[in-house]
């Protein structure tokens, strides 16, 4: 349960935090006014269509991070920084798992990343092509990659902790992440971050020191005039990293080494981001924005060693490393108009995005065509593409209340796309020696996508939807939004959420909502379909990934796919006494009909399953399938104090913390017509899904400054994490781990400071994965750790503005 003993030290900060603080008649009643100059009061936009308020006056729990916190953290992948600076949100870094080793998910209150709806100034952003199809957190999810929008380009991060399908559509079932751009018509920065881990590594194994992942940023904004009151905001970024390796030594080689690479990938990234607005007549304005990032990625696959059966001694005499390259091209933009239209204020937009991921089989061979294999390959892409329209209408309506009634309409029509493009017939074939059953087809690490696997699909969705917001009194405000949507693939759905605050005194309120949310299964789930090598219990497996509504996976027990449907309810209070605040909100999220990668199927389950899966040249198979509905439930905790000194400084203490519990209460079902049925979903999917993400995670932190010297401070604990294996005994755990973080900064004038630092200053790591359960030496550590596994990351940053 989520308010046992173990989390007592959070819940008694929140325990007395309300008693000190709740409201007491001797209290002025005076609301406070907005400190403009300690970030008290932030302004935002996401999960109401009404004038922006600040963060402490929504109706909803809003987290706000501004560019200048991120760009003072010591990572610059903005994932893993907004990770450090919003506590319901966990980065993992899988490794060894393809794809999603460069595609990097997260998640948000311990549920599916692609559960979390992500905006670009208040419009959808498109989800990557990838899908997650192995052994990491997020399986089965196509998600938003975050990293694809660099920290110069942004002018504030808000996330709306709570469901939002009734503003927004499908995927706000967690929330919502809106990333709101910079907006400037002068000025601008340059700033150039280097940095490495300096690492003690401890596996199960042995100790050896590191010194990798040497990674060099370099970024730059600029704002520029357009005409008198318009403005144009370019961004730009350059990011170069050098790989990790934190791989156990090998026990199959004599003498025992280092064989694998388990970190992270090495990067080659660049970045181009602009946003613009330019007034128009009549009190009209256009607007809009574009980014594009190339992005070249590479991570390892196991190891071949020299014994290996589908080794050419010829080729590779002692052994290979296959590496999986991934090129990703990203690219959006958005146009639109915003004015008054008969009265009502009026905006209509159009929003693009599309990614494309280029894969590639690097340093490996097909063991099928023995000497003559090649060793590089094209392995095949993957394309998502996204148009959305948009029009939306709000108008004020007095109606003798407090304050006007704030109305708002609007309509979305949305066209998806995916394809699957082959790749080159050396990287999926059987070559001359494909007679030998002992032999895998296919480029090693990563087979190509097949001709049989080629798809070219794409669907539309129409979208119609009312808000409304009444200010009954100046205490008591109540919205309510309905939504309803139709795609053309599965059909409707409708969602709606009803949300009231009720202010006690200007120091104290309490809010809360009830809503229904939504997520359409993607066109990644619906029809992705590959043959790869997957490794099971340590042994790598050809394995087919069929779509449901194909032949092979009817008969093992797929159906077509279904919505999944959500029922979140929240209740908290906001507090603010002077230049201390604290939010505490608890939240009830239930979800049926989750969409999840099947088990693996394997021939030796039964004869049937055999003489289905032999003509086709694999050893098992999988699908997507509806059917796992969870239960989870949680506090949030928000807590902000600025003390202002006249000879220590200025100091901003903030303290965070987030305790979630996730529950499985009911599982997938198998109806296929074999006897026996397959299992669907095993113990070990159950518990990635429930301690798969902490369960605690609090964060403590407090910034100085003191003329032009400040520095940052931060400690974050995390609650234990398991990677579940098939039984409890093969389970790998992280433990309770605290990292602290520390960073100094000078000022040497108004446009030139520097900063150093380091992160996990004690070189905290994740409990080593037992000996017993790594028998290759390849994952010494569990990628599942919410905060990696890399040790001591030391940088340096200078930065300038003009």
């Amino acid at each position: 349960m989520i308010l046992s003993s173990s989390k007592s030290l959070l819940l008694g900060f929140v325990s007395g935090t309300v008693l000190l603080a709740c409201p007491h008649p001797t209290f002025a009643q005076t609301a406070p006014q907005p400190d403009q100059t300690t970030g008290l009061d932030e302004i935002v936009v996401t999960g109401a269509r009404v004038q922006p308020r600040s963060r402490l006056d929504t109706l909803a729990p809003v987290d706000v991070i501004s560019a200048e916190t991120l760009q003072n953290r010591g990572t610059t992948e903005f994932a893993a920084a907004l990770a450090q600076s919003v506590p319901s949100l966990t980065f993992q870094r899988p490794a060894v798992t393809d794809g999603t080793d460069s595609i990097r998910p997260a998640t948000l209150r311990g549920l599916q990343p692609d559960q979390t709806l992500v905006l670009v100034n208040s419009t959808r952003r498109h989800a990557s092509a990838l899908v997650n199809v192995n052994g990491s957190i997020g399986r089965g999810s196509a998600a938003v990659d975050l990293n694809t929008i660099p920290t110069a380009a942004l002018g504030q991060v808000e996330v709306l902790r709570d469901g939002a399908s009734a503003h927004y559509g499908s995927d706000a079932i967690a929330g919502v992440i809106n990333l709101r751009l910079k907006e400037a018509r002068e000025g601008g920065g340059a700033s150039v971050t280097v940095g490495q881990y300096f690492t003690e590594v401890e596996t199960a194994r042995g100790t050896r020191d590191e010194e990798d992942g040497q990674t060099v940023t370099g970024s730059l904004w600029q704002g520029f005039g357009l005409g008198a009151d318009g403005f144009l905001t370019v961004s730009a970024e350059y990011l170069q990293r050098d790989p990790t390796n934190r791989s156990d030594l090998d026990p199959r080689v004599t003498p025992n080494r280092v064989t694998a690479r388990f970190g992270d990938p090495e990067v080659d990234q660049w970045t181009l981001f602009a946003n613009a607005g330019v007034p128009l007549s009549a009190g009209w304005e256009a607007y809009g924005w574009a980014g594009y990032q190339n992005r070249d990625s590479e991570s390892a696959a196991f190891p071949r060693l020299a014994n290996n059966t589908n080794n050419v001694a010829a080729i590779y005499p002692d052994g290979f490393l296959p590496k999986i390259a991934v090129a990703s091209a990203d690219t959006s933009g958005a146009l639109g108009v915003r004015g008054e239209l008969g009265g009502w204020d009026a905006d209509f937009n159009i929003v693009y995005g599309r990614n494309a991921l280029e894969f590639r089989t690097e340093e490996s061979l097909n063991a099928t065509y023995g000497a003559q294999s090649p060793t590089s390959f094209d392995s095949g892409e993957l394309i998502y593409d996204q148009i959305v329209v948009g029009a939306d209408v709000t108008r004020q309506f007095e109606a003798g209340l407090s304050g006007p009634i704030n109305l708002a309409l609007g309509v979305e029509a949305r066209r998806e796309g995916y394809e699957i493009v082959a790749g080159q017939p050396e990287s999926y074939n059987r070559g001359p020696l494909g007679g030998n059953t002992a032999l895998s087809g296919g480029a090693q690490g990563f087979p190509g996508f097949q001709p049989s696997n080629v798809v070219d699909v794409d669907r539309d969705a129409f979208a119609a939807y009312a808000d409304i917001e009444i200010p009954f009194t100046d205490k008591l405000t109540v919205a309510g939004a309905v939504r309803i949507e139709d795609y053309s693939d599965f059909g409707d759905a409708q969602t709606g959420k009803l949300s009231a605050r009720y202010d006690f005194t200007p120091s104290f309120a309490l809010r809360g909502s009830v809503s229904t949310g939504f997520r359409a299964p993607s066109l990644q789930q619906s029809f992705f379909t590959s043959t790869s090598s997957v490794i099971q219990n340590g042994q790598v497996v050809e394995t087919g990934t069929f779509p449901a509504t194909s032949p092979t996976a009817a008969v093992l027990g797929a159906r077509p796919l279904e919505p999944e449907t959500s029922t979140n309810v929240s209740l908290g209070t906001v507090i603010r006494l002077g230049n201390f605040d604290v939010t505490v909100d608890a939240y009830q999220i239930d979800i049926e009909d989750q969409i999840v990668l099947s088990e693996l199927i394997n021939r030796s389950f039964s004869p049937q399953v055999a003489s289905l899966l032999d003509p086709l040249g694999i050893q098992a198979a999988r699908f997507f399938l509806n059917g796992v509905e969870t239960t989870t439930s949680g506090i949030d905790v928000v807590a902000r104090y600025r003390l202002r000194t006249v000879t220590a400084g200025d100091f901003d203490f903030t303290l965070a913390g987030n305790v979630n519990d996730v529950e499985v209460t009911s599982v997938p079902t198998s109806s296929s017509v074999l006897s026996p049925t397959p299992v669907l979903f095993a113990r070990s999917r159950v518990e990635t899904f429930q301690l798969g993400t902490p369960d605690t995670k609090v964060s403590a932190s407090v910034d100085w400054t003191l003329g032009p010297v400040s520095a940052t401070a931060r400690a974050t604990y995390y609650g234990d994490v398991i990677q579940p294996g098939t039984t409890a005994a093969s389970d790998i755990s992280t433990g309770d781990n605290t990292l602290i973080d520390l960073e100094g900064r000078y000022a040497f004038s108004d446009r030139v400071s520097l900063a150093v630092g380091v992160d996990n200053v004690l070189d905290e790591y994740p409990d080593a994965t037992p000996a017993t359960l790594n028998a290759s030496g390849v994952t010494a550590f569990t990628s599942y750790s919410p905060y990696g596994f890399n040790g001591r990351y030391a940088y340096a940053r200078v930065a300038v503005t003009w």
